[in-house]
């Protein structure tokens, strides 16, 4: 397993334009009430630094890439969502931009292991979050906001989900992933609170914070992705040989010496050796007596 130290030296230099833009994005700060086209460059920039982090670790149409390529669309369609919700009137798109994006996270996590106990933690903040904001949506927005926080909820359990910090099959790069799905939903909630709850003081500030550290994290997942695939064929193909081993025709013969060497006869075998040397010992005595 990768040490940070060793994850850090190995995507730091990468991951330079990303910092560079979120610290560009921080210093101009232009305020969403204020839309603009370069608004919408400035706020899509660290985003797109991330699109071309994940393809500068590899990517083609093999099964090994499957992973990457899922994180890779879930990137782009989150550039979209980031560029429609600039403005106000486009609301719903970018909702639905994200919410596409989430069914490529989600894809790309999987539902391997299942963890019902964070499924029940997920959905439970799930149901508490609609309470609360569904009195202050209408239109259309009443239908996609639910259907979006499922979504963004489920993506967090998968996420969550991946990393077996007690039975020790995880990775810090698993653990990025985790991190990046429980601050992507924070992120969405403050969203989600500022604009149908109650007024967040300096909402702008910490949206984009946990936003761009939340992909950031989701992003860095793919760095062993391929090899984490290479490992599981690794794992998978002793079984398939024995299973292939075990299902394979076998003659008259072959089929009496499996038999033969099985336990089961060997534990026969040697019951019957035992009974026979038993008897032997017993008739020995009787004849000395």
């Amino acid at each position: 397993m990768a040490t940070p130290k060793q994850v850090l030296k190995s995507v730091g230099p990468k991951l330079v334009p990303f910092f560079k833009t979120v610290a560009i994005y921080f210093v101009l700060f232009i305020p969403v009430e204020q839309p603009s086209i370069f608004a919408m460059v400035i706020k899509c920039l660290p985003v797109l630094s991330l699109i071309a982090f994940v393809l500068l670790h590899g990517m083609s149409l093999g099964e090994e890439y499957t992973y990457s390529r899922r994180i890779l669309l879930g990137l782009i369609l989150s550039v979209v969502g980031d560029a429609l919700l600039i403005w106000e009137d486009f609301f719903v798109h970018g909702l639905g931009a994200f919410l596409v994006a989430q069914i490529f996270y989600i894809s790309a996590f999987g539902f391997r292991p299942f963890n019902i106990y964070v499924a029940t933690v997920c959905y439970s903040l799930m149901a508490l979050g609609v309470y609360l904001l569904m009195p202050g949506t209408s239109g259309a927005i009443s239908f996609g906001m639910p259907v979006y926080t499922c979504l963004l909820l489920t993506m967090v359990w998968r996420a969550v989900a991946r990393v077996q910090l007690f039975e020790e099959l995880w990775t810090w790069t698993k653990l990025c992933s985790c991190v990046g799905g429980i601050l992507f939903a924070v992120s969405d909630a403050f969203i989600g609170f500022n604009s149908f709850y109650c007024h967040v003081p300096h909402s702008q500030a910490v949206i984009m914070i946990t936003y761009y550290a939340a992909q950031l994290g989701i992003s860095l997942s793919v760095v062993d992705s391929k090899a984490s695939y290479l490992d599981s064929l690794r794992d998978v193909k002793p079984q398939t040989d024995m299973q292939r081993c075990c299902s394979q025709p076998v003659s008259d013969s072959e089929d009496e010496l499996r038999q033969d060497c099985s336990p089961c006869h060997i534990r026969a075998s040697f019951t019957d050796d035992n009974s026979t040397l038993i008897q032997r010992k017993i008739v020995s005595m009787n004849s000395t007596h």
